[in-house]
């Protein structure tokens, strides 16, 4: 794949390290990546914001931030409350397309989950990655209520003609308790998608060498690891 959507199940799950994963992965593997992030909320001008996150833990990757909104909120409402111009579906479509023609990998992050809007004309990631016609990973939480928002997000992508990758549990505890433990069955069957990757707590803390070989043993090899999720869930099947 040349375009990869990168969408949460909610905020603050491990969007951000998982798709640093995945670039370095495909950094490691050759291949030009850019990382688009269409609306950074939540930093100031002269804080670093996700794609500079994704950098220092990938290496060299094209960064591109089309909006930056300095309160904590959909990407909407803090343009609003900013009084600064939103951004459109379009917009951001058209921007990773222009940085397709020059990667071979464009990695666009969203901001909070799949629908939240983006603007007033209730424009959101979906169609985003609709105007691309680019697949959507999404990165969900371990433990209780999660598979009710991986299912939702999961059908919302199939009523809208969108392909699902699978999705990747964003921050694995060191000590799951039951439902996580479960979960790693349940998600997939769930929300009809493979489970391609659990990314370990604290992940997003490693130098880039370590986080480089964690990114390989812990996502699956549709995304470029080594990661065996069959295997992984056997471990806590007892």
């Amino acid at each position: 794949m040349d375009l990869l959507v990168i969408t949460g199940t909610g905020t603050e799950i491990g969007k951000t390290v998982t798709t640093a994963a995945v670039a370095a992965l495909a950094v490691a593997a050759g291949r030009a990546v850019a990382v688009l992030k269409p609306a950074q909320t939540g930093v100031r001008p002269d804080e670093p914001g996700d794609v500079d996150q994704v950098a220092a833990l990938a290496g060299p990757v094209t960064r591109r931030e089309l909006a930056r909104y300095p309160d904590p909120l959909a990407p909407e409402t803090a343009a609003r409350r900013a009084g600064l111009p939103p951004v459109r579906p379009a917009v951001a479509a058209a921007a990773a397309t222009e940085l397709a023609d020059r990667h071979d990998l464009v990695l666009v992050e969203g901001a909070g989950g799949l629908l939240v809007r983006f603007d007033e004309r209730g424009g959101t990631l979906a169609d985003v990655a609709w105007a691309l016609g680019a697949p959507v990973l999404m990165v969900a939480t371990a433990g209780l209520g999660t598979l009710n928002a991986t299912t939702l997000t999961a059908e919302a992508l199939r009523r809208r003609k969108i392909a699902c990758a699978g999705v990747v549990i964003g921050s694995w505890p060191e000590e799951p308790d039951l439902a996580s433990r479960c979960n790693l069955a349940d998600l997939p069957a769930s929300a009809g998608v493979p489970l391609l990757g659990v990314l370990p707590a604290g992940m997003g803390k490693l130098p880039p060498p370590d986080f480089l070989a964690a990114a390989r043993r812990w996502l699956a090899p549709e995304l470029g690891g080594e990661f065996d999720a069959a295997d992984f869930a056997a471990r806590f099947s007892a």
